[in-house]
């Protein structure tokens, strides 16, 4: 793959990757834009040294970014004083809601519906799922932070967090939209996205490593490198815009975006363009 190409694929990932805009939808233009992928059935498979490399490098931005909230809710789990009750319950909460999507994720790897990769679905969803982080935005805050979320609302977002495996839903932006809807803040909602993607990207990136290891194709050279830079750096910068966004704004500039990236996939769609992987 020309690094040009890598480069790009890397600067789209790693920045939508943590927003709530679908990284599947940039992906898709991207794709035809540079007309450099397979046909759809073999999309699965397709850039998976990419993948990996991306992961890892959005892996690394993300516990980064949140290493205080990390030791902390790993001190909890190890201690027993009430001041780190906050930080058990938390972890608990993460690793309860990341449950769903590592059961559902294994079972979609075993049978690869590639058909889920075809572009009206990467529209449609782009667009229905942006509408529905609309609504849930305009929600009244009920909890004053993550503290109030108990096992019930950790399970509802784990399980929303499933329906981020069709394409152009945005894990990010479905598990934000549950937070939001159940009427928790908006730092505090990308918070919880940011943190239970650690579980979800790690177990993607292990997945992907695995089936390459197997293949006997994995081979870590320069692109592979550059990629992981080049995610890393453009993940980190997009989590802290947008936390810093949040404090003080509302999710309504990605609702916007979402609709028209959405209508744009769904034209390119329907005008007969068909999506290569």
């Amino acid at each position: 793959m020309p690094i040009l190409v890598i480069i790009i694929l890397a600067l789209v990932q790693g920045i939508t990757e943590f927003l709530p805009i679908s990284s599947s939808g940039h992906l898709v233009l991207v794709h035809q834009f540079f007309d450099s992928a397979k046909p759809a059935e073999d999309a699965w498979r397709d850039h998976m040294l990419l993948d990996i490399a991306v992961h890892i490098g959005t892996l690394i931005s993300v516990l980064l970014y949140f290493h205080k909230d990390i030791i902390e809710m790993l001190f909890g789990a190890i201690k027993k004083q009430e001041t780190d009750k906050q930080g058990k319950g938390l972890l608990f909460n993460v690793i309860l809601a990341s449950i769903p999507v590592i059961i559902a994720g294994f079972i979609m790897h075993l049978y690869e519906p590639s058909w889920l990769l075809q572009i009206q679905v990467v529209g449609w969803t782009t667009l229905i799922f942006g509408l529905i982080l609309g609504w849930a935005d305009r929600q009244p805050v009920r909890h004053s932070n993550l503290s109030a979320m108990n096992a019930k609302h950790a399970l509802i977002i784990g399980f929303s967090q499933m329906l981020a495996l069709v394409p152009g839903t945005s894990r990010a932006g479905i598990t934000m939209t549950s937070a939001r809807a159940l009427g928790y803040s908006r730092p505090d909602s990308a918070k919880f996205s940011l943190l239970i993607s650690i579980i979800a990207i790690g177990g993607a990136g292990v997945l992907g490593v695995y089936e390459l290891f197997q293949s006997g194709s994995l081979d870590l050279g320069f692109d592979f490198l550059v990629a992981v830079v080049i995610a890393f750096v453009t993940g980190l910068a997009a989590i802290t815009l947008m936390m810093k966004w949040l404090e003080k704004a509302t999710f309504m500039p990605f609702v916007v975006y979402r609709v028209i990236m959405g209508i744009a996939l769904l034209a390119l769609a329907y005008s007969g363009v068909e999506f290569k992987g």
